[in-house]
């Protein structure tokens, strides 16, 4: 049975879907960029792989925030004054792209499969200030050391979903808990999730919400993205 609530106390019920997820289940959550679909286990990742037809070569991404990015991701020093320019002077959410400590205790009971098809050639995807549930289910699972992975809530390449009842019956069907948040802050007619940026090459891996308010803010430290898109 699938439990759905309607999100009100953002602290209680990033407890709750914690709690699902550590038992090996799925929760399916709203974030500012998109509808999410996340897990911790082998099994709620395969899961959440097999309902969205998922390929593989795509690896899942990471709850963060910058606290977490600095213990985890390996990025030069200067770099850290676009993040923060990003999201904080700026208030904008961006997924960054960088090797990373595998070391890092939020690893620590990572099964070794779940942490392979989360990551991809030494690097790890994480998602920084993507709304209010996302901030603190991210807060959570770092007093439990339990990284909260997963990808935006449709089957893949269908484009993202900003209201529950949009999602794919098959993606919703999978999940064991469902929260509706309403519709995503930044809803788009185009289905971006948010903006995907290999900070060891300034790539841009996905061209998401509020990518262009981004690429200024990267200009003004004389750095250009790269548009080399899929």
């Amino acid at each position: 049975m699938i439990y759905r609530v309607v999100a009100d106390d953002v602290v209680e019920q990033s407890k709750q879907v914690l709690e699902i997820i550590s038992a090996e289940g799925v929760a399916i959550i709203p974030l500012d960029v998109a509808y999410a679909i996340v897990g911790n286990s082998k099994k709620s990742i395969e899961t959440i792989f097999r309902c969205k037809n998922r390929s593989f070569e795509k690896p899942s991404g990471m709850f963060s925030n910058y606290e977490l990015l600095k213990d985890i991701q390996i990025i030069d020093s200067w770099k850290h004054d676009i993040i923060k320019a990003v999201i904080f002077d700026n208030n904008l959410p961006m997924s960054t792209v960088a090797p990373f400590r595998r070391d890092h205790p939020m690893f620590k009971n990572v099964d070794s499969w779940v942490l392979q098809n989360s990551t991809k050639i030494g690097t790890l995807d994480m998602l920084l200030n993507a709304g209010d549930f996302h901030n603190e289910m991210t807060k959570q699972s770092m007093e439990l050391e339990m990284p909260v992975l997963g990808s935006s809530a449709n089957t893949s390449l269908t484009g993202s979903k900003f209201n529950l009842d949009d999602i794919d019956p098959p993606v919703v069907n999978a999940a064991d808990i469902l929260i509706d948040g309403g519709t995503s802050k930044y809803e788009n007619e185009n289905g971006r999730s948010s903006t995907i940026i290999d900070f060891g090459n300034f790539e841009t891996i996905r061209i998401g919400v509020c990518y262009d308010k981004i690429r200024k803010i990267f200009s003004k430290f004389d750095v250009e993205l790269t548009e080399d898109t899929e």
